[in-house]
């Protein structure tokens, strides 16, 4: 793989905040209407926004983006 193909799906990888404090708070073993309360989003926005997650990340469960986020040492 070309350098600046991997620097850019590297770029493409990357999470936010935002994402992040999603990701801690599912890793912290509450339920998604539990984390939408606490990060002050509807329950339907926060699984759109973790769907939208796992769609980047190339992974098919909200389980598996918080172990790629913890491999990462991001929560």
């Amino acid at each position: 793989m070309e350098q600046a193909t991997l620097a850019r799906r590297t770029d493409d990888l990357r999470l936010n905040e935002e994402e992040i404090r999603l990701l801690a708070q599912i890793a912290s073993g509450v339920t998604a209407d539990v984390a939408a309360r606490k990060l002050e989003l509807s329950a339907r926005t926060l699984r759109r926004r973790l769907r939208t997650i796992c769609d980047r990340l190339e992974v098919n469960t909200p389980i598996e983006a918080v172990v790629w986020a913890a491999r990462r040492q991001l929560i």
